[in-house]
């Protein structure tokens, strides 16, 4: 039994970098601790991190529900912007000369902020559990993979433009783009038309800021700046959500012309630094059919030779279904298959999400004796 990598914790540093170029926007002038609480906000949710220490898959059994569904949607803004209010009576006492913090828009700006959380959550193929805890139906955008390099450019870069005046500060941001740029580099299936364009695009935040431009020198550009990141960014979240529509029409139609019929759900889940690829998993009663979907291709979308087998029903599979682990592997799992291979006088079952092919972001192993029961 191995423990779920940490790749499954969602991106942070987005969620992080939304709170903060919403600050740069111009909400932070709207009351004292505003950054504060865009930021905090845009983090929230995430609480539900601590369940992997949990062990034994409990995160993917966790994560994304609770925290962030509807009824703590609606919570988190107020414990935001009642903590920090009660840290601004603190901190006035000590220091009776600041300007304290107003309830009404420390309220809306938390609420922005924790609504961008499951927003941002839900734009990826890992899923969102809105209606929790009256419902724990798993939710898809299918949209942004889940580290997106261009979140990163767009809003890193403004938010560098806008804090990059001590050298500490440069320091910590040349860090974060050699880490950044390293993982775009490193990255397989990262194209190299992309590669390219994140340098390019590095190297124009740069030059912007030895021109001079930031927030202290420039303040209205920066927020200016800020602003349309934000803006370039949502439209490039809606479009690639729109784009799916047609997309899995399309493929849909392949299918049936192949003569595959009854097909379910279907994903085109993105990947790495492509917004015009895809990996493709169409569900069927008993099979999943994959492929790889590109908007620049002809035909757009090439089906692998052979669908992967559910193998999804028998005694066996149903004695490893109830293992503790794997009940809650398969909580998070939207396209579980099985492997049973007979091992040492029982058997061993492999458990999968056709989400994420060879197996690259973990899965589960059940080891069954001959009366089915688990072994450890």
């Amino acid at each position: 039994m191995r423990r779920p990598p940490l790749r499954f914790a969602v991106d942070p540093i987005a969620h992080t970098l939304t709170g903060g170029a919403l600050a740069a926007a111009g909400l932070r002038r709207v009351t004292p601790l505003a950054t504060a609480a865009l930021l905090i906000g845009a983090n929230a949710p995430d609480i539900d991190a601590l369940t992997y220490f949990g062990g034994d898959y409990a995160s993917l059994a966790h994560r994304r529900g609770w925290t962030h569904g509807v009824l703590a949607l609606v919570v988190w803004p107020f414990v935001v912007a009642g903590a920090l209010l009660a840290f601004d009576r603190v901190r006035r006492r000590y220091r009776p000369g600041l300007t304290p913090a107003r309830a009404g828009p420390l309220l809306a700006v938390s609420t922005i902020a924790v609504l961008t959380h499951p927003t941002l959550d839900w734009l990826n193929n890992y899923g969102m559990r809105w209606l929790m805890p009256f419902d724990g139906r798993w939710f898809y955008g299918d949209a942004l993979f889940i580290i997106d390099p261009w979140v990163w450019l767009a809003l890193g870069g403004v938010l560098f433009l806008a804090h990059s005046e001590r050298a500490a500060a440069k320091a910590a941001w040349a860090l974060f783009a050699l880490a950044a740029s390293i993982l775009v580099f490193v990255t397989d299936d990262v194209p190299v038309v992309s590669r390219v364009v994140w340098a390019v695009g590095v190297a124009l935040f740069a030059g912007a800021r030895l021109a001079g431009v930031t927030a202290r020198s420039r303040p209205a550009t920066a927020e200016r700046a800020a602003a349309s990141a934000l803006a370039l960014v949502a439209s490039y979240m809606i479009l690639c959500v729109l784009a799916n529509i047609p997309a899995r029409a399309e493929v849909r139609a392949i299918l049936a012309s192949t003569g595959v019929a009854d097909v379910g759900d279907v994903m085109i889940g993105p990947v790495p630094a492509n917004p015009f690829g895809g990996y493709v998993v169409a569900e069927t009663p008993d099979a999943y059919y994959t492929g790889r979907w590109h908007w620049l291709d002809t035909p757009r979308f090439t089906p692998q030779p052979a669908p992967i087998p559910k193998g999804d029903a028998g005694p066996v599979v149903e004695a490893a279904r109830a293992a503790p682990h794997a009940r809650r592997y398969l909580v998070w799992s939207r396209f579980p298959y099985f492997q049973v291979d007979r091992h040492d006088g029982g058997y061993i079952v492999r458990i999968d999400d056709a989400r994420y092919p060879d197996g690259r972001l973990g899965g589960v192993v059940v080891r069954l004796d001959e009366n089915l029961e688990p072994v450890p």
